[in-house]
């Protein structure tokens, strides 16, 4: 899926792209990148000639700014545009990329000295990411398991896992949020940490809260709401979207209701109104995300949509079989126009 914005004004836009300014047009894409411009660890061919376009490869002489939005993460912001930089033989800038969890850094201010929980990724990378975004007191599952093995008996800390591990006593300290930055690896580990800090307002190990006035509720934050991706295996695979739900259904079978709780990622308003703030300063869900934030998008056949299975739930502006027939259809529409 690739969307292309019409920004007006943008006054950084024209100081930097003079031609823009020549032919009236704020124009900026942003594109999603699995199924889009990689698949797996594979760049799309198409991809590299449609940011060769953008880049200035084109009949009108101009480079056009685009940003990449995606429900992928796991990794520092600058890591992952290192490694895509490499697949697609164009250099991407941190200020060009935004992933899931990227988006938390607009809510660090709220959390900065509170202990918060943070799932998904491999080892202490997530940990690592959120202490640059600027958390001061950061913890994961891991760490609870080193603290107490019974915690969940099921599984003994490889001797990497114990490395990456921080000291705590989590008796003693009250988790004040949960964040799901990236697809957890340990399910079962993760839903039974998060039902104990949960069910006991922050404190591991705490009987369940009797009401919800004994202690305040425990903030819970999604960062990719994406049930399924697109891999290189041949059927998508499930996302953390897959995981949300399968904790829902436990949170619910043991306390009667489902935890309340903030989605980010697409296509959620959140995440289009900072992508589109970024823009300012320097497949289905990113439709519907597109739609509702007033962009026109572009519904790509190289990622989870596949046409033979019937028309798209949401209406893209236009459809193209690659990302490169979805750039060279957009300047043709807005810069003739």
């Amino acid at each position: 899926m690739s969307m292309y914005v019409n920004l007006h004004p943008i006054k950084s836009f024209v100081r930097h792209y003079p031609a823009l300014k020549r032919l009236g047009s704020s124009l900026a894409f942003v594109f999603d990148i699995d199924g889009v411009l990689v698949r797996g660890k594979r760049a799309l061919p198409a991809a590299k000639r449609a940011l060769a376009i953008l880049d200035g490869n084109n009949r009108f002489g101009i480079k056009i700014p685009y940003i990449l939005l995606t429900n992928g993460g796991g990794v520092s912001e600058a890591t992952r545009c290192n490694e895509l930089s490499e697949q697609l033989g164009i250099q991407i800038k941190s200020e060009q990329y935004i992933q899931a969890h990227t988006v938390v850094r607009s809510v660090v201010h709220r959390y900065k000295d509170t202990p918060v929980l943070v799932l998904g990724g491999r080892g202490d990378t997530l940990r690592k990411v959120a202490e640059g975004y600027g958390f001061r007191q950061v913890y994961n599952t891991l760490d609870v398991l080193a603290w107490n093995p019974s915690v969940w008996p099921f599984h003994d800390l490889t001797i990497e896992e114990r490395i990456s591990t921080k000291t705590a006593d989590f008796s003693k300290i009250p988790i004040g949020a949960i964040f799901v930055f990236h697809d957890p690896r340990n399910w079962a580990l993760d839903i039974q940490v998060m039902c104990d800090v949960l069910r006991s307002g922050g404190v591991i190990g705490a009987p369940p809260y009797v009401s919800e006035c004994a202690r305040k509720p425990v903030d819970l934050v999604f960062c990719n709401p994406d049930l399924v991706w697109k891999s290189e295996f041949d059927l998508p695979r499930f996302g953390q979207g897959g995981f949300k739900e399968a904790f829902q259904a436990v949170f619910k079978a043991l306390t009667g209701t489902i935890y309340p709780y903030t989605q980010m990622g697409k296509p959620t308003e959140l995440t289009y109104r900072f992508s589109e703030a970024v823009l300012r300063h320097n497949p289905e869900s990113d439709i519907a995300g597109a739609n509702a934030a007033g962009w026109k998008s572009i519904l790509v056949h190289t990622g989870v949509y596949n046409p033979r299975q019937g028309p798209p739930k949401h209406k893209p502006t236009h459809e193209a079989e690659d990302v490169e027939e979805a750039v060279l259809w957009a300047l043709e529409r807005e810069l003739q126009s």
